[in-house]
């Protein structure tokens, strides 16, 4: 332990072998979790990298996986949002059970949720038989790739805004409907904006894991160039022909998934929420909250 001598602290023996193991812990742990990140990028110079990346194929699969992913994020916020809310604030009988049940593709293996995605919506599928008598076939196409997206990343944005939403002071919710708000006025004028980081932040995951999606895009979708090949398709494509595009691939992919994240969390970050947190705590959010959704 620390002790003091003449007003000097002293570290123990024990504290400094504490010290030192811990570090050499952090540090393997940070090298684990980075190293095989860097290496895609230091495996080669930046010019070999922006050489072996200026293909057609190159930018047709980074269109598809932006295009894809923005729109299975932003029907997994409009889908997922009252399903967080509700799990959330609603307690029930077997409330858990759904939970668990929720977070499933999180922990399904991928093959496994490309089939699952096949049995339902194939052309021979439970759903997807239906769909297609109106002329809609959702396998092996864009739209696939868009609902294999989806399923898999859809759980990290439910669970994020779940805890968001279970953080919310009731009191707060309960001022604004003493003071005449409707139930759905009070959701966007005081539960959204508290809950905003945590929106913001499962929204991000969800966006990275849906950029990196391939187990059940390849099952579910195929590998078709221009139409459902994404960027972590085309690099198993260049894999087996090319090494060097594959790693300006995965580089490019990694590039575009941290400027994603970066941007979302500073939104986070400078969101209406954290900004009057930081100002002054929650009661004077309360207190703004009331005069703001009384005028």
């Amino acid at each position: 332990m620390y002790e003091l001598d003449g007003g000097e602290i002293i570290i123990s023996a024990k504290d400094r072998i504490f010290h030192i193991l811990w570090s050499i812990v952090i540090a393997t742990g940070l090298a684990f979790l980075f190293l095989p990140l860097l290496a895609v990028f230091f495996s080669m110079p930046v010019s070999t990298l922006f050489r072996e990346l200026n293909t057609q194929a190159s930018y047709q699969a980074l269109q598809l996986s932006i295009q894809t992913s923005v729109t299975a994020l932003i029907i997994i916020i409009i889908l997922g949002t009252p399903i967080a809310y509700w799990l959330a604030r609603v307690n029930f009988r077997g409330q858990s059970l759904v939970r668990a049940a929720v977070q499933m593709p999180i922990v399904s293996p991928p093959a496994v949720a490309g089939v699952g995605l096949l049995l339902i919506f194939g052309q021979s599928g439970l759903l997807g038989h239906a769909f297609s008598l109106f002329g809609i076939s959702l396998s092996f196409d864009t739209s696939a790739v868009i609902v294999a997206q989806m399923f898999i990343s859809a759980p990290f944005y439910i669970h994020s805004a779940m805890q968001a939403f279970a953080t919310v002071d009731g009191q707060l919710l309960s001022v604004s409907r003493t003071l005449g708000v409707s139930r759905w006025a009070t959701f966007w004028r005081v539960t959204v904006p508290l809950a905003m980081p945590g929106l913001l932040s499962g929204a991000a995951l969800a966006w990275g894991r849906a950029l990196g999606e391939f187990g059940a895009t390849m099952m579910f979708a195929g590998n078709l160039p221009g139409i459902t090949q994404t960027l972590p398709l085309a690099i198993y494509t260049a894999m087996q022909s090319n090494f060097n595009v594959a790693v300006a691939m995965s580089a490019l992919l990694l590039l575009v998934s941290f400027i994603l994240l970066i941007l979302v969390y500073t939104l986070g970050r400078n969101s209406r929420a954290s900004r009057v947190v930081k100002q002054g705590g929650r009661q004077t959010y309360a207190k703004l909250s009331a005069s703001q959704i009384a005028s």
